[in-house]
């Protein structure tokens, strides 16, 4: 599924369109250079969540966590890692999180549960063009209900 997103705004509809859509237990892989509306989404998708307060970028971090309705999410940027090997320093139990998203997952490889969804965001020109691509019998059923909502990127 490829979107047009013609400014911020587009791309935080499109981060509210997948949290309306999202199934019980996801992994979101987000891709795309820095600048690229990453967290832009992430913070959307976790406010439509519910999520109260600060959404913080989790670039010095490394995680956040953000209690749901329906258990946790959390928020990685693995920008800074050397190798997936300090991810077992950050007490990631697979079975904790049931909305994870993860930015620069493939400094992770290895380390992180499979996706269900990537995302990757580029800039094009003053906007960001939006691939999204399911992973997993989840992730196609998560794109068939996100196709079935009208985004203004579309």
């Amino acid at each position: 599924m490829q979107i047009h997103l013609s400014d911020s705004e587009a791309t935080e509809e499109l981060g509210a369109a997948l949290a309306k859509t999202r199934p019980a237990n996801a992994v979101v892989f987000l891709h795309g250079d820095l600048g690229a509306g990453k967290s832009t989404l992430a913070r959307a998708l976790l406010r439509v969540l519910g999520v109260q307060g600060a959404i913080r970028s989790p670039t010095y971090t490394l995680i956040e966590r953000y209690p749901l309705a329906d258990g946790e999410a959390w928020h990685l940027d693995l920008y800074r890692i050397g190798d997936a090997g300090e991810l077992d320093f950050l007490g990631l139990d697979e079975g904790s999180a049931n909305l994870w998203l993860v930015e620069w997952a493939e400094k992770g490889r290895g380390g992180l549960p499979a996706p269900d969804l990537r995302i990757a965001l580029a800039v094009d020109g003053g906007g960001r063009d939006a691939r999204l691509q399911a992973l997993s019998p989840s992730g196609e059923g998560w794109l068939a209900r996100l196709q079935g909502l009208r985004l203004a990127g579309d």
